[in-house]
């Protein structure tokens, strides 16, 4: 929809200024729900913990791809990338559908968008009002200025991606260094899940992820602090979140919940109650609904997603009962997987079980954990649960109790058979999955990658395909 129609410029009107907040969207790349105030004894986030605290706590926050252009696509459009023709990691769509960030600046809003775009297709030139880094104190100390209100910002902070945990560039000592002595993680005392091998190399990446994500909650402090020197802080909602789990295997471009599951804390003075904890379903098109409607008073009747929040801060009278992810090209390697979940199960479809699930993906393996996966399988020394992600076929469909078994490791989909509440929640979501399918038209279920491309939908996958699909199958 690239024009308001005329019931959207009439509430638009009646709005008045008062009542249009200022919006901040804070990203930590690669940023699981790692955080002190999900419980992560591990974590030391003092600036995101006091957020929570003085704001709403989202326990079921979903993404709808575990890869950071897909994601972020479906964000800036507010449509699945399944819907559109973005759902494969590295490709380009050609023509994109309007993104809410030109609907708000057709509704008077000033749109910064800070850092990373990656959306999957180009930048469009109307997207954004501006692309400053806004949120840094200046060279002496004092507050960068105001932006013109209203605003809507995003700021997506790096620290904590995937090439930063191996290491890349050796930026480490640079991304880390405001942390204190106190602030850094020992690799010995780290927590593994249980899919991954005891090695030196994975809990020292382990405790590097944990050191970058504190790197990050100093930004974010930064940008709470800019706020305050503005006097911005009363009329300004502020979201944190991850774009996806964090970049590491079996995380990141997973749709299991490590890979999907986000942490989302969201601080609206006077509004929000401080230390609000919601347990609904939220789904990552949720937060462009949201936006829409708490900045203009409208949604497009094309998003997808639904708002979470009132304009009375308040959880909506109808909640969401499913949240949906997918899995697609990743890079240079092939797979169409599909996952539905409610309150506590996930259910996921393998539409190509054929495929191995550690297909190797040139950039995932230049990580120590990888690699020390990998080892440790060729050696013989995984124990069951680690030997799963080297399976040579993936099951057709998976079903995990999401609340007892949170790394959803233990497959129940032979259970349900003979287990009469799993047959019905089983039943209930490979219903839920056809209709999702169905209501977004999945663009997997009608054309491959190669079809779209000669359909004018997508560019050719770039020049480096063959290079980095010929590294990935060394």
């Amino acid at each position: 929809m690239r024009f308001l129609s005329v019931l959207f410029i009439v509430l638009l009107a009646s709005l008045h200024a008062a009542d249009r907040p200022n919006i901040i969207w804070i990203v930590g790349e690669d940023m699981g729900p790692e955080l002190g105030c999900y419980g992560d004894a591990q974590a030391i986030t003092p600036n995101m913990d006091r957020l929570a605290k003085e704001g709403c706590r989202f326990t079921h926050c979903f993404t709808h791809c575990a890869v950071c252009a897909p994601s972020r696509s479906g964000l800036i459009t507010g449509r699945y990338p399944i819907s559109i023709g973005t759902q494969h990691m590295r490709s380009r769509l050609i023509n994109p559908p309007v993104t809410f960030t030109k609907l708000l600046q057709d509704a008077g809003y000033y749109v910064d968008w800070a850092t990373k775009t990656d959306f999957n297709f180009a930048d469009p030139k109307d997207f954004a009002t501006s692309r400053k880094v806004w949120h840094k104190p200046k060279a002496d100390g004092t507050a960068a200025p105001a932006l013109p209100q209203p605003f809507f910002a995003y700021i997506n902070f790096f620290e904590s991606h995937e090439s930063q945990i191996r290491n890349d560039g050796n930026k480490y000592p640079d991304n880390t260094k405001r942390l204190t002595t106190a602030q850094r993680h020992d690799p010995a005392k780290m927590v593994l899940p249980p899919f991954w091998p005891d090695m030196p190399i994975v809990r020292e990446e382990l405790a590097r992820y944990y050191d970058l994500v504190t790197a990050v909650d100093y930004d974010v402090g930064d940008v709470l602090a800019w706020l305050e020197a503005n006097h911005l802080a009363d009329n300004t909602i502020v979201f944190v979140f991850g774009d996806h789990g964090r970049g590491m295997p079996r995380y990141k471009r997973w749709v299991y919940d490590i890979g999907t599951h986000t942490p989302l804390l969201v601080r609206w003075p006077a509004k929000i109650k401080p230390g609000t904890v919601r347990d609904d379903l939220v789904e990552f098109l949720d937060l462009t609904a949201t936006a829409m409607q708490l900045a203009t008073g409208s949604v497009p009747k094309e998003f997808e997603g639904r708002p979470m929040l009132t304009a009375e801060g308040t959880t909506p009278a109808e909640s969401r009962a499913f949240v949906h992810a997918h899995r697609d090209f990743m890079d240079e390697t092939l797979d169409r997987i599909r996952s539905v979940r409610d309150g506590r199960y996930r259910y996921i479809r393998n539409f190509m079980p054929e495929l191995p699930y550690a297909q190797r993906i040139a950039y995932m393996e230049q990580g120590g954990t990888m690699k020390a996966w990998r080892e440790a399988k060729a050696a013989g020394k995984l124990d069951p649960i680690q030997s799963l992600f080297f399976a040579p076929t993936k099951p057709k469909e998976e079903l995990y109790d999401s609340e007892a078994d949170p790394f959803e490791v233990h497959n129940l989909i032979d259970k349900a058979e003979s287990d009469p509440q799993l047959a019905k929640e089983l039943t209930t979501l490979r219903a839920e999955m056809d209709r999702w399918l169905t209501a977004t038209n999945d663009f997997a279920g009608r054309m491959t990658a190669d079809e779209m491309v000669k359909a004018g939908i997508i560019q050719p996958r770039d020049e480096k395909y063959e290079e980095r699909k010929k590294g990935a199958d060394k």
